[in-house]
């Protein structure tokens, strides 16, 4: 199965913290470390890592921060061709604070991901294809009319914002979590949506209509930032690889859990095996 994703890398900046500030606070920082991340690369990878050879357009800036934020894409083995130096522009960061119980707050400085463009021709010969909103509306626009026919397009709604009305039309999948599914209008044109509710799990509707539900394995929650993105990449996987919506919808939440168990973005995003264990557990 081939996917490509089109959407942001980032450099994560994490600062562990033991409560998240309040407006006007300041909390001093446990740990901080300066994560690969961006939810175009996370999915990109999460993807990868569960068994799918993967594509990602990208773009980033001519800076020492995009060798970071590409490196772990790199190892793994995600196809970088389609990913632009943008010699203006620095790569995109995102500052993130993660509490004690594995909350966090993100802010996202676009950089670079904020000029990426696509055309239909490097979508050619993919199975799936997956965006985010982390990139320009007029780019997941252009995702979803270049994506080819009999392909899955997902759209991952994170974070919330105005999505074109064709790419929803398009949507085989839309990805959202509970407080994305109230804010963007006109999910519920995509075919199918998934809407994820952290620890209670997720549901997976069709045409408004409940079709399927999912609760995640117990885990300890040390970092939810990649959670999201393990569970997107699960799903898109799932679904490209036969099993039924059910199954690929507890399979993502597994994945899910598995994340939210481990500190950062991208080094926590799980392998089958890690899947495997988890759900025997």
């Amino acid at each position: 199965m081939r996917v490509v994703v089109v959407g942001s890398v980032n450099l994560d900046l994490v600062a562990r913290v033991s409560r998240l500030p309040a407006a006007g606070d300041t909390v001093r920082a446990t740990d901080y470390q300066r994560v690969p991340g961006g939810k175009g690369a996370n999915q990109a990878l999460a993807a990868r890592r569960l068994g799918a050879e993967v594509a990602l357009i990208a773009a980033v800036g001519a800076d020492d921060a995009a060798a970071h934020a590409l490196a772990l894409l790199a190892s793994d083995g995600v196809d970088l061709g389609g990913v632009r130096r943008v010699p203006d522009a620095p790569t995109g960061v995102a500052l993130i604070t993660v509490d004690d119980e594995g909350e966090n707050t993100i802010v996202v400085v676009p950089g670079a991901n904020a000029g990426l463009t696509v055309t239909a021709d490097e979508l050619a010969g993919a199975d799936a294809v997956l965006c985010q909103l982390e990139v320009p509306a007029e780019t997941v626009a252009a995702a979803a009319a270049g994506a080819p026919a009999g392909a899955l397009f997902c759209l991952n709604t994170a974070p919330p914002g105005p999505v074109p009305a064709a790419a929803l039309d398009r949507a085989d999948l839309v990805v959202a979590n509970r407080a994305e599914h109230a804010q963007v209008d006109g999910l519920d044109r995509a075919r199918l949506v998934a809407v994820t509710e952290g620890a209670d799990g997720a549901v997976l509707l069709d045409g408004g209509r409940e079709v399927a539900r999912a609760v995640p394995p117990t885990v300890t929650a040390v970092d939810g930032t990649g959670a999201g993105d393990a569970f997107t990449g699960a799903m898109v996987v799932g679904l490209l690889a036969g099993l039924d919506r059910a199954a690929a919808l507890r399979r993502a939440c597994v994945a899910g859990a598995a994340a939210a168990s481990r500190p950062g973005a991208q080094p926590a995003l799980p392998r089958p095996a890690d899947l495997d264990a988890l759900d025997r557990a």
